[in-house]
C-alpha cells in the first residue's frame, strides 16, 4: 500500500483516518468474510446472507432497505453536507459447486461454495460502509450501498431495476470490484471494455435466390473463420499468460488487444424462406464490433451469393453459458479520472495501468447498472503466489489472500472520498 506520507492530496487527513480505521477493523471484517464463506448461499437464496448484512449496516446507524427484487439490501449513509451520490456495488451469492474447499472454514452447506469471491466482495461493501460511516460528519453527499443477490445467474441486477432500485436512489456514479488472479494489494481498470464482448453474427439469405445451399453454408463458415486474427493455438488460449509482464493485460505490448476469436461450432438456422449462417465471436474492440458486420458484407457481395444475402447483423439475444447478458462498458471519462485520483493517493504501483482486455467469456451484471448510471468496475487481486494462494474465480482451487480485505476497503473508500469531494 503506498504510503500516506507520499501523498500530495488535498484530502490527506480523511485518507489517513480511512488507513487508521481500516487496519482497526481488519480482524474482524476477516471473521466476518470466513462467517459468509461457511454459509454461503446460491442466486435467489440469499436470504441469511441478507438478514446479516442488513443487521451490520443498521448497527453502523445507515437507512435500511431490504427485499428490491430478491434478496437485496440497501444502506444509505447520508453525510453532514449535501454533495454528490456515490454508488457501490456488492454481490453476495455462491455458487454451486462439488470442488473441495480447502480451507479451515469450509462451507458447511454441501454442494455450495462461494468459489468467486462474492462472500470477499460482501466484507469489503460492509468494510467501506464502517469505514464511512465513523466519517459521516464529514462526509459531503451521499453514499449508497448495493448488496446484490443473484449475479451469478444474471438476474438480480435487472431484478432491482424493475423493483424500483432507482427510484429509491438515485446514484451519479456507481462502482463495484470483483476478485481476480492479480496479486493482493492491487487494482486495476480501464475504460471501455474490461472483459471482451461476446456477440452472434448472423448471416442471413434468402433461400429462393439459392441454387447451392451447401455451398452457401461453407462458404459463410469459410468467410467467418477468417475473421479470427489470433493463432489458434497458443500463449492467448492459456489463462496464466493473462498476468505475463510481457505480453499480458498489464503490458502495452499485451497480446490481449485488437483481437477477435470464432468459435469452430457454426450453426445454421433454415425457415421456410430464410437461411441463417452464425458464429460465435470475442471481440476485444468497440470499432472492430462496429465496423464488423459492414465488413462481411462487403465480402459477400463480392461472392455468387450478393443477390440472396439478406442481412448481416448481431443477434439481439447473444447468451452467454446460457444467460444474457450485456457488455461491460466503464465510463471513459470517469474511468481516468478515478484511476489518476487513486494514483495521486495511492501511488502507480497499486493502481498498475491495465492495456488489455480479458478474453475468457467473463462478465458481471454490474452492466445493467451502467446502462442506468455512469459507472466504473474494477478487478482487484487476490492471489498470493509464494504461498499457492490463486484466486481464479470459478477454478476448482479457487482461493483468497484475505490481505485484499483491508486493501479493498481502503483502496475504495479512499476513492468514494475523493468522489465526494471532487
Amino acid at each position: 500500500m503506498g504510503s500516506y506520507a507520499q501523498t500530495q492530496n488535498t484530502n490527506n487527513a480523511l485518507h489517513l483516518e480511512i488507513q487508521q480505521e481500516t487496519a482497526a477493523i481488519t480482524d474482524s471484517l476477516i471473521k466476518v468474510r470466513r462467517y459468509l464463506h461457511q454459509y454461503p448461499e446460491l442466486s435467489g437464496a440469499e436470504e441469511k446472507t441478507a438478514h446479516f448484512v442488513a443487521q451490520y449496516l443498521r448497527r453502523l446507524g445507515l437507512e435500511v432497505h431490504t427485499g428490491i427484487g430478491g434478496h437485496s439490501v440497501i444502506g444509505i449513509l447520508r453525510g453532514a453536507q449535501n454533495g454528490p451520490k456515490i454508488a457501490w456495488r456488492a454481490d453476495m451469492d455462491a455458487l454451486p459447486s462439488e470442488d473441495p474447499d480447502g480451507v479451515p472454514f469450509a462451507s458447511k452447506h454441501p454442494g455450495v461454495r462461494h468459489q468467486c469471491g462474492h462472500d470477499v466482495h460482501t466484507a469489503i461493501g460492509l468494510g467501506i460502509a464502517s469505514v464511512l460511516s465513523k466519517q459521516k460528519k464529514d462526509v459531503k453527499g451521499t453514499v449508497y450501498f448495493i448488496f446484490q443477490p443473484s449475479e451469478e445467474n444474471y438476474k438480480g441486477a435487472n431484478a432491482m431495476i424493475a423493483d424500483g432500485l432507482f427510484d429509491l436512489i438515485q446514484p451519479d456514479e456507481i462502482y463495484a470490484a470483483h476478485i481476480s488472479p492479480m496479486p493482493s494489494g492491487l487494482i486495476a481498470t480501464k475504460p471501455d471494455y474490461v472483459f471482451a464482448n461476446y456477440r452472434q453474427l448472423k448471416l442471413t439469405f434468402e433461400k429462393s435466390n439459392i441454387a447451392d445451399v451447401e455451398q452457401v453454408i461453407s462458404d459463410s463458415r469459410s468467410i467467418l473463420s477468417e475473421l479470427q486474427n489470433v493463432p489458434s493455438e497458443g500463449p492467448f488460449w492459456n489463462n496464466r499468460t493473462l498476468l505475463d509482464p510481457n505480453i499480458g493485460v498489464g503490458s502495452p505490448t499485451t497480446i490481449f488487444k485488437d483481437y477477435i476469436t470464432v468459435e469452430d461450432n457454426m450453426p445454421v438456422e433454415e425457415k421456410e424462406n430464410t437461411i441463417a449462417v452464425s458464429a460465435y465471436l470475442t471481440l476485444s474492440n468497440p470499432t472492430i464490433l462496429d465496423s464488423l458486420p459492414t465488413y462481411v458484407e462487403r465480402r459477400l457481395q463480392t461472392s455468387g451469393y450478393a443477390n440472396a444475402l439478406k442481412s448481416v447483423s448481431y443477434a439481439s439475444d447473444t447468451f452467454v453459458y446460457g444467460e444474457q447478458r450485456k457488455q461491460l462498458i466503464n465510463d471513459a471519462v470517469l474511468t481516468k479520472e478515478v484511476l489518476s485520483r487513486l494514483s495521486s493517493v495511492y501511488g502507480d504501483t497499486v493502481v498498475p495501468p491495465m492495456y488489455g482486455v480479458i478474453p475468457d467469456g467473463r462478465g458481471d451484471d454490474f452492466s445493467f447498472f451502467q446502462e442506468r448510471v455512469p459507472g466504473v468496475y474494477f478487478l482487484m487481486g487476490g492471489s498470493n503466489f509464494e504461498k499457492g494462494i490463486i484466486a481464479m474465480p470459478h477454478a476448482p482451487n479457487f482461493n483468497v489472500d484475505e490481505s485484499c480485505i483491508p486493501s479493498g476497503v481502503t483502496f475504495f473508500s479512499s476513492l468514494i472520498v475523493e468522489r465526494l469531494y471532487q
